[in-house]
């Protein structure tokens, strides 16, 4: 069936179809959220009220752009209110307690033969220090575009629909965020 007629199902209160909408796309929120947030607990959150809202608002639903779009731009709209939320009362993002302290949720990715060479080890320590860094000082709007772009694959068309702007305007931001980002690593590229 396509998603057309899921949708259309859905919209007239179908439970099935909803469900499937649900799972063709919940993965990848989840995975946009966390990207976008680096915390797990928030990502679920956002998670669980993006779909929400989609169930709220699926009958006005009127098929002016993508589904797929349209869920991912209020996924991102949730994303970046947490994003300013945050900003307001200056949490670090991405930073996770435990009882040895805290702990930068890179640390967890494992890497390949990095124990086999001290100083590769090093140096990959520090460059993950230095983007977290970068990513929290970009503004929510610039986080948001880089990382749709770089971590999401997204195409800069997509992201400015998903955020209300122009292509033009997505790439401009995308721009600042990875002049932004050269500047932090310049020494270590």
């Amino acid at each position: 069936m396509s998603e057309e007629a899921l949708i259309r199902l859905a919209q007239q209160g179908d439970e099935e179809a909803f469900e499937q909408l649900v799972h063709a796309h919940d993965q990848g929120v989840l995975r946009l959220a966390y990207n976008l947030l680096r915390s797990t607990e928030d990502a679920y959150d956002v998670y669980q009220e993006t779909f929400l809202r989609v169930y709220r608002n699926l009958p006005t639903f009127r098929f002016d752009c993508s589904f797929h779009t349209w869920v991912y731009r209020i996924a991102t709209n949730l994303c970046l209110d947490v994003l300013r939320r945050r900003k307001v009362r200056k949490e670090e993002p991405g930073v996770l307690e435990s009882e040895n302290g805290e702990r930068s949720l890179l640390d967890n990715v494992a890497e390949r033969r990095a124990d086999s060479d001290p100083q590769r080890a090093l140096l990959n320590r520090e460059l993950r220090e230095r983007i977290d860094k970068v990513l929290g000082d970009l503004t929510p709007r610039e986080r948001t575009v880089f990382e749709l772009r770089h971590f999401q694959g997204m195409r800069l068309r997509a992201i400015g629909e998903m955020l209300g702007a122009t292509e033009e305007a997505a790439k401009n931001c995308l721009f600042r965020a990875t002049q932004k980002m050269r500047v932090a690593l310049g020494d270590l590229l």
